[in-house]
């Protein structure tokens, strides 16, 4: 099934962003009508709870090779290249309950990445119960590997989306 994007041509036609318009088609002495809304959501950001937010977020910035942004408020922020921030925020809850972040990489930046979480001694896991320590997978014709944060969330760092491939 083709589900277009807003933006995109589409029969002829741009869809607008986030809008709403109507389609008519005139057919044998009939007239279908359909009302088409778009809408557009991207995911901005997150908050990562940590017992040390300086920590925690330099601890995943080294892993994945990212720069930590500027303190703003109470949040050390980590922005993704796809625009997405976590907004790592110390917390004193006790304790805090385990989250699970996903990063999309390339073949090459995953070799990269991996490779560190090797020489930092991180435990890594294939499967995201823990089970397979020391594997990775090979999810959808790539490659995925699990390992947690200083907190106890669950990073997970993937080639393929799942659902794409073999």
């Amino acid at each position: 099934m083709y589900a277009p994007v807003a933006g995109q041509a589409c029969g002829g036609f741009a869809l607008p962003a986030s809008q709403s318009f109507t389609l008519t088609a005139h057919t044998r002495g009939f007239t279908y009508t359909w009302r088409i809304s778009i809408v557009s959501v991207e995911l901005n950001h997150t908050i990562v709870l940590a017992r040390d937010k300086q920590a925690s977020a330099e601890f995943l910035a080294t892993i994945l090779d990212l720069e930590l942004g500027a303190e703003w408020g109470p949040f050390l922020p980590l922005t993704t290249s796809n625009g997405v921030t976590l907004d790592f925020a110390n917390s004193d809850q006790d304790p805090i309950a385990p989250q699970h972040y996903a990063f999309l990489v390339s073949e090459g930046e995953f070799d990269t990445i991996f490779e560190r979480i090797q020489q930092a001694g991180i435990t890594y896991y294939a499967d995201p119960a823990l089970k397979k320590a020391g594997q990775i997978n090979h999810n959808d014709g790539g490659r995925g590997v699990y390992f947690l944060d200083p907190v106890g969330h669950s990073m997970e760092v993937i080639t393929r989306p799942y659902g794409s491939g073999e």
